[in-house]
């Protein structure tokens, strides 16, 4: 047993558990998370990515974690617990897997509260896999393939395609779960490709790109007037409905058109703060030509599905990472790059210059780069953009549904008093607001 390992009491994930033990992973991005288990699956590992839910979730969070810690850390912990005491799992047969970044955010330190929280509620045999890139913990029953890291990035971009697709066609849709279930059927077919090996790599990236740009367009839709509203904020808030409490299904059902800026795009963020630090400090020269090579292959791989939604005219199309990037310029220094740092506003931006000018920023109490970062740059967009439409939303066990909705509902009443020239406050049901905008 290696020093680190007896540091922090680590069980190892060995080669004879691979063979049959089950490996649950909490889930963040759902239509993302559904790819990449298939993906895992298919490499040999019995992955489940955890749809568990409720009250309970929380409770157990609350009760092994502590209180003062970032709320996704406590979800994502309180959701493993809560699958392990649901009987559903053989709890001398499953290990756990959660990702660790290695950065100045608190997430590189989930592994180990979640080792205390096993501990403290009688599973400390469970083993904990880390999902990492930069060496920070080894299993001999799990790792990484130069074959399976080309698969990720893949299930990566078809996620954040398929996202925002069916972003922009639900709305619209004129049989409801149409594009839903559309999704569905394209996760089972990304992983039969994968299983052919026609997945991955740029020239299969833009092939099947095509092919799910052609049959969202087959869809049948209505385009009436709509509120836009785009969502940034920490990565997990941001993209979990456990998290953020449901927020695009609200938003839906608000009658509003949702934009989420992609996970490639924070994976690429990642990448690129290795050549960001050698620019501005002149340190890890070596990394920073390597990290640079990791984003011009990701570069590719964006264009390759952004080509293919550009190529059909029919959807808006997100701009480069790169080209994001710029648009933080006079807003907030590239040197602030903890948590989400200059992506967050740099991704308010680009929502803002797509015309998704209402935008919620999505903060979890605890985080405290993105309160500083989300809500600390408000004043310097508005500058440069008077008619940004911003409210942070706080997530954490305390706070109450209805209060985050109602402050979001007066977001919207905001912008639609742009839209149709009348204010929205007193008007009850969504019936009457159809008809008044109507007759405006």
């Amino acid at each position: 047993m290696d020093k680190l390992s007896r540091k922090y009491d680590r069980v190892e994930f060995t080669k004879e558990m691979k063979k049959d033990y089950t490996i649950l992973c909490p889930n963040m991005a759902s239509i993302h998370f559904g790819i990449l288990e298939k993906i895992f699956r298919l490499q040999g590992y019995n992955l489940v990515v955890l749809k568990n839910e409720g009250p309970n979730v929380v409770d157990e969070g609350l009760r092994t974690v502590h209180n003062d810690t970032c709320y996704p850390a406590l979800l994502v912990i309180g959701q493993m617990l809560d699958a392990l005491n649901s009987g559903e799992y053989d709890v001398n047969k499953v290990a756990l897997m959660i990702t660790q970044t290695g950065g100045g955010c608190r997430a590189s330190n989930y592994i180990h509260l979640l080792r205390k929280a096993l501990k403290k509620s009688g599973y400390e045999h469970v083993p904990v896999i880390s999902l990492n890139a930069g060496g920070l913990e080894k299993n001999s029953g799990f790792k990484i393939t130069y074959k399976m890291l080309m698969q990720l990035v893949a299930a990566v971009a078809y996620g954040d395609l398929l996202m925002l697709l069916n972003n922009q066609v639900k709305p619209y849709e004129v049989n409801l779960g149409q594009s839903e279930e559309l999704v569905n059927s394209w996760i089972e077919e990304i992983g039969r490709r994968f299983e052919i090996n026609k997945a991955s790599g740029v020239k299969n990236i833009r092939k099947i790109s095509e092919e799910i740009v052609d049959s969202f367009i087959k869809i049948p839709i209505n385009k009436t007037k709509k509120i836009k509203v785009g969502i940034v904020g920490e990565i997990y808030v941001k993209f979990s409905s456990l998290g953020n409490n449901g927020l695009e299904d609200f938003l839906h059902e608000e009658d509003c058109e949702v934009m989420v800026p992609s996970l490639m795009g924070f994976l690429m963020y990642s990448v690129e703060n290795g050549v960001i630090d050698y620019r501005l400090y002149g340190k890890g020269r070596l990394k920073s030509r390597l990290m640079k090579m990791v984003n011009d292959y990701l570069s590719k791989v964006e264009q390759a599905t952004s080509d293919a939604v550009k190529e059909s005219g029919k959807f808006i199309v997100p701009s480069s990472f790169m080209h994001t990037k710029e648009l933080v310029d006079g807003i907030v220094g590239l040197g602030c790059k903890m948590g989400e740092g200059w992506l967050l506003p740099a991704e308010m931006v680009e929502l803002i210059n797509l015309g998704y000018e209402n935008i919620v920023v999505a903060q979890p109490f605890g985080c405290l780069p993105n309160h500083i970062v989300g809500k600390g740059v408000i004043a310097n967009i508005k500058k440069l953009y008077p008619d940004a439409n911003i409210v942070p939303i706080d997530y954490d066990p305390s706070a109450t549904i209805v209060n985050q909705e109602n402050r979001i509902k007066l977001m919207l009443s905001v912008a639609k008093e742009k839209i149709y020239g009348f204010d929205f406050s007193d008007v009850k049901s969504l019936e009457d607001k159809e008809e008044l905008a109507i007759t405006k």
